[in-house]
């Protein structure tokens, strides 16, 4: 993998550069994280060590965006699994590559398939439905990586919803022989059409969430309205300390010199 910029929030090495000036001519695991993952990942130290050695983590979400700019006064752009997984597809099609997307459903993964051969007839694909369930046995991981290594994919896209997906490419990563592994939970679905993504339009007005919110509120709301408002405090909390630690730092004799 080429070199890369990032910026420090919090514990979180963030990507700022284009996914266009990364080179992924080395194994590299690709997270993405937002407010909602930066959340919960206070409370579950193996999906925060996931994130935190991701070799590369996108800023996914206006909240991380707003808060690194806020807390850093960097500005970043947001780049979100959609976007990430978009750019590998027109990679791997230029080099005629291979892919693998391991979650979801059949349905959802032969809506996949059918997809990429009419949009990039130059991937060789292949897919693996997993059991739906919270953890897999040794015997349903070995036959999963079997699978994965079997195939020999240059891309192996990861959708088991987060931080499940995150925590099995941390703990299984090492074993697969592929190039690029990504976590990108969500894409799957947009990608197969089975959950329409919110236009362009409302995606550059920062309210991709707010129409997420409307069309799926039962599933939404808890991610939006409970976790949310619990990153915004983390983040203000953070904001008013630094400002707090800055005031105690200057001392009078300080502004004094600042005069003179």
């Amino acid at each position: 993998m080429g070199s890369s910029s990032s910026v420090l929030l919090f514990e979180y090495s963030l990507l700022t550069c284009p996914l266009s000036e990364i080179e992924f001519n080395s194994k590299c695991i690709i997270n993405t994280v937002n407010q909602y993952s930066f959340i919960i990942a206070e409370n579950d130290k193996e999906f925060k060590s996931a994130l935190k050695h991701a070799d590369i983590l996108l800023p996914d979400g206006v909240g991380i965006v707003a808060a690194t700019k806020l807390l850093t006064g960097q500005n970043i752009k947001k780049i979100a699994g959609a976007d990430l997984h978009d750019h590998l597809l027109n990679d791997l099609n230029k080099k005629k590559g291979r892919c693998f997307y391991l979650g979801s459903s059949v349905k959802t993964l032969n809506l996949i398939k059918r997809k990429i051969r009419l949009e990039f007839p130059d991937i060789v694909v292949e897919t693996y439905s997993p059991p739906f369930k919270k953890f897999f046995s040794k015997h349903e991981n070995d036959t999963i990586i079997n699978a994965i290594n079997a195939f020999g994919p240059d891309v192996l896209f990861v959708g088991m919803t987060a931080p499940k997906q995150e925590k099995w490419i941390y703990n299984y990563g090492s074993q697969l022989s592929v190039n690029t592994i990504c976590s990108i939970g969500a894409v799957f679905d947009f990608y197969a059409g089975t959950i329409v993504r919110p236009s362009k339009f409302w995606r550059n007005l920062g309210l991709e969430w707010f129409i997420r919110l409307l069309k799926e509120p039962g599933r939404m709301y808890k991610r939006y309205l409970y976790y949310g408002p619990l990153f915004v405090f983390k983040i203000l909390k953070s904001k008013v300390e630094k400002l707090r630690i800055k005031s105690i730092l200057q001392s009078p004799h300080d502004l004094e010199l600042n005069k003179q």
